[in-house]
């Protein structure tokens, strides 16, 4: 089972993503889109786990505790960088209980066999891909060139209170998320 674990992001903020999406979508229709349905922010991604390994990874979990926090979704940029953009998002802006609530699921699985983050957390909301092949440093360029792609677009701020356990299953058209625990944060 693959597996990550994640926070949810409100319907309010799922929309106005999605309406930016639609005007987005037409200057970059080579890229791999997200769906909005499926749009997460990420803590740690597991992956490949036996079902068995599943029970274990919600106990130690569940040991993780800190005091609810806010994000602020606003920003749009580019990784690696714009000039060879394979990565379009959208900036996550929250104290440090984000990556400190990413550091403590990190640690507490790396307890139970789960390998350790090897890369430092940039917490962001993916919301299309370059997809591989020739030009693929090109697919953005449009994208890059509209007039709000420097500005301070803001898609709304959320309450981080729970986070979740996801199954991905990897699907054509994309990948279907299923939440299988919830985790309160205090």
């Amino acid at each position: 089972m693959r597996i990550f674990v994640g926070l949810d992001i409100p319907d309010a903020i799922r929309t106005r993503i999605s309406t930016y999406l639609e005007s987005a979508r037409e200057l970059a229709p080579a890229a791999r889109w997200v769906r909005p349905e499926s749009l997460h922010v990420t803590l740690k991604f597991i992956g490949e786990v036996p079902e068995s390994k599943v029970l274990e990874i919600k106990e130690i979990l569940r040991q993780v505790k800190i005091q609810p926090f806010e994000i602020e979704f606003k920003n749009v940029g580019f990784f690696p960088t714009p000039k060879a953009a394979r990565v379009f998002w959208i900036g996550i802006h929250a104290s440090d209980a984000l990556p400190l609530l990413a550091s403590s699921i990190d640690e507490k699985t790396t307890k139970i066999g789960i390998p350790k983050e090897e890369k430092s957390y940039k917490p962001h909301l993916t919301l299309a891909r370059a997809v591989s092949g020739r030009g693929t440093g090109k697919c953005f360029q449009l994208l890059q060139q509209r007039p709000d792609a420097d500005e301070s677009l803001r898609f709304g701020t959320m309450a981080a209170q729970e986070f979740f356990l996801y199954k991905s299953e990897l699907m054509r058209g994309g990948a279907r998320y299923t939440k299988l625990q919830r985790f309160s944060l205090a």
